[in-house]
């Protein structure tokens, strides 16, 4: 697979395009909003420059990947591609028309991804006249950076496809790991507690952003606590992802979005991008210090933790992907410092238990369910 065509020139498209282009692959970048491109492209030019700056990659290889890379003036020139993979607005009405236009234009043997992070692959590929060619292909920003690839068959793609596409991402240089069409694959749904239960301790006023930031760092070891990482990832954004895994779950408590949140995303506060969301990123802002409190970091510590072992456990549960790949995708995803299922068993499985119990006692939700195989283990 030498053609590679990416369908999206934002941060994520142009990302995936490097990733490609850095492998050798000839790529045809096409957005349906031409001057996206070449923003795009110009902007790929810095970062590679700054890389041969760095002295991470030759004077040489970044202008190999740079001319690995021509702009498509229309969808049709994405006609000679072995793979097109999809990286534009997650809204499943929009990416489905692009693809039913695709596939007038490609060959009957091109392969057709969907880079979604919470869209169903199974009803994005439904409509193709083959189904069976489309398979989702999740990538994680910044795609050049972030190792982690979630290769995801729906349930029509042909069987020998998601191998493919596996030993594929390993000679473009990531790791992948295959996982089920399930709302949010394996990483965005065991993630959402991390977002979900930091919101609800400081919607109940138990805690500051910064308090529940500073405890998952200092305690869980984590490069960022849950709200630094929403005005990373755009409080917007999170917010969407949390919507869509809450719905397509037939609203199961357990993955409902916070108010608060969805008041932030209403008045713009998104973080980084806006200039402000939990944090104010206005020049000469300071960032407010926590007020430190040992007991309530250990509180706040194994609440959130508790939680996305939980969600770990249950995922192992149901078969969504194996214990490898659940361990990796955590870790090469996000992130995480350590694998959930291993961090269990550290913690002791009987102390996760004993807090979901106190935590169902106290609020009486199904929220706080327990993994049936968590009171097993």
């Amino acid at each position: 697979m030498n053609n590679i065509g990416i369908i999206g020139a934002g941060t994520m498209g142009v990302g995936i395009a490097q990733v490609a282009a850095t492998a050798g692959c000839k790529v045809v970048l096409f957005d349906a909003n031409a001057p996206q491109i070449d923003k795009a492209l110009s902007g790929l030019e810095k970062t590679l420059q700054k890389l041969v700056d760095k002295a991470k990659i030759s004077q040489e290889k970044a202008t190999e990947i740079r001319n690995n890379i021509v702009k498509g003036e229309a969808l049709q020139d994405l006609k000679d591609s072995d793979l097109v993979i999809e990286a534009i607005i997650e809204n499943k009405d929009i990416k489905t028309k692009v693809f039913t236009e695709l596939e007038t234009y490609v060959s009957d043997d091109c392969i057709i991804g969907s880079n979604t992070s919470s869209i169903s692959i199974t009803s994005l590929g439904a409509e193709l006249k083959k189904p069976e060619r489309f398979i989702g292909i999740h990538f994680f920003n910044p795609a050049p950076l972030m190792p982690l690839v979630e290769v995801i068959p729906s349930l029509l793609t042909e069987k020998s496809l998601p191998e493919k596409i596996y030993n594929l991402m390993k000679d473009w240089g990531k790791i992948p790991v295959i996982a089920k069409d399930i709302p949010g694959f394996i990483v965005n749904r065991i993630a959402r507690p991390y977002y979900g239960e930091g919101l609800r301790i400081v919607e109940e006023n138990i805690a500051t952003p910064e308090q529940v930031d500073e405890a998952m760092r200092t305690l869980g070891n984590f490069k960022m606590g849950p709200f630094e990482l929403m005005d990373l990832i755009g409080v917007d954004v999170n917010f969407a992802v949390t919507t869509t895994v809450y719905k397509d779950y037939f609203y199961d408590p357990k993955y409902k979005p916070s108010l608060l949140q969805q008041r932030m995303a209403e008045a713009k506060l998104h973080g980084r991008k806006t200039g402000k969301g939990f944090y104010d990123y206005a020049e000469g802002a300071e960032k407010p210090v926590a007020e430190k409190n040992d007991a309530l970091y250990q509180e706040i510590f194994l609440r959130i933790i508790s939680m996305l072992i939980n969600e770990a456990i249950e995922a192992k549960r149901l078969g969504i992907a194996n214990d490898e790949d659940i361990e990796l995708a955590m870790q090469k995803g996000v992130n995480y410092p350590k694998g959930l299922l291993g961090w269990g068993k550290e913690i002791g499985y009987s102390k996760i238990s004993e807090t979901l119990q106190n935590l169902y006692g106290e609020y009486q939700e199904e929220r706080y369910r327990q993994s049936p195989l968590l009171r097993k283990m």
